[in-house]
């Protein structure tokens, strides 16, 4: 497992488990990787410190024990990874709440963008549905006029 910082296009820094660099390559190529404050997909790999091992008998040292002179920008930018009570909370609700919807819809896989046209099309009952869709055919749908949204990927979910 890689963990990176990650940063999207609105500043918001957040950190991202994946099973390799290629892993998040190909899942960031896929716009599968998204902010969990705002949504989008516009993410890019954040500066991070390199874990720095001393020998198999000690603990790893971490560049943030290291005392370097930073620049303030820096560890304020580190500060943001840190969640307060109230943001600890909203992540809970955001957690409940989709794991409702989740519950409360049908699991239609790789046929999720199929169904979801059978749907607006009014060929089958309308009914919650979730599933998965390549960018392409989230593209097509939005242009049809199919009203769909992302399930959130919350901060904890690569874990």
């Amino acid at each position: 497992m890689i963990k990176y910082q990650l940063k999207c296009g609105n500043d918001h820094a957040f950190e991202g488990w994946f099973g390799s660099s290629k892993a998040y390559d190909a899942q960031s190529k896929r716009k599968l990787v998204t902010c969990p404050v705002c949504g989008t997909a516009n993410v890019e790999k954040a500066i991070m410190a390199p874990r720095i091992a001393r020998s198999r008998s000690r603990k790893p040292v971490r560049s943030e024990d290291v005392a370097t002179e930073q620049p303030p920008a820096a560890s304020a930018n580190r500060s943001q990874h840190m969640l307060n009570g109230e943001q600890r909370k909203l992540l809970s609700t955001m957690r409940k709440l989709r794991d409702e919807m989740l519950a409360k819809s049908d699991y239609v896989g790789p046929r999720f963008a199929e169904e979801a046209r059978r749907i607006h099309n009014e060929e089958v009952p309308a009914r919650g549905i979730h599933g998965e869709a390549t960018p392409d055919e989230v593209a097509e749908l939005k242009e049809e006029g199919v009203k769909i949204y992302p399930v959130p990927v919350l901060p904890d979910d690569h874990n």
